[in-house]
């Protein structure tokens, strides 16, 4: 005859006769915190610098579409019906890209127009977020006041409302 085995032992069951998990508590090394607070660290910092990197390369581009229409509006006589059908290409092209519209087509020639020195715009101008650009070009007409702007924003990294407030107040002067 043969022996029989034991059954295995079942996990306890609760009152309505379902199984119960038994929580396990892992033991973690003693610098875990300290590493986690390092990565955690480490991701948020590359984080932001690719959203700095992307923002200059946005700029940059934007930068380079108003160089383009303003050389083409120069040059070829195009008007702002050749600006309305071109963002509507673009838009049609690059569906999921945002600031692709007319009016920010429009803003793009006014900060070709406004800072034609390819270097002050990466130097400077690209640092700072579209919106804040946009701000600049609407309310600063000065070109060596909106270099100040820019460079105060960025030294003191102001939000857009403080440099609008800033700007209101013509920090400039002080």
């Amino acid at each position: 005859m043969a022996k029989s085995r034991p059954k295995p032992k079942s996990k306890p069951r609760s009152k309505s006769g379902m199984k119960r998990r038994v929580a396990t508590v892992a033991v973690l090394p003693k610098n875990y915190a300290s590493l986690l607070a390092s990565l955690k660290e480490h991701i948020r910092a590359a984080q932001l610098r690719a959203a700095i990197a992307v923002n200059h390369e946005l700029v940059t581009l934007y930068w380079h579409i108003g160089k383009e229409i303003l050389g083409r509006q120069g040059k070829e006589g195009w008007g702002s019906k050749v600006v309305e059908h071109l963002a509507k290409d673009l838009h049609k092209e690059f569906p999921g890209m945002g600031g692709l519209s007319e009016r920010n087509l429009k803003y793009m020639r006014a900060m070709a127009e406004a800072y034609t020195d390819g270097s002050i715009v990466q130097q400077l101008v690209a640092q700072l977020p579209w919106g804040h650009n946009i701000l600049l070009l609407t309310k600063v007409k000065k070109p060596e006041h909106r270099q100040w702007y820019a460079q105060a924003t960025i030294t003191n990294g102001w939000s857009r409302a403080v440099l609008q407030a800033q700007i209101s107040t013509h920090a400039h002067r002080r």
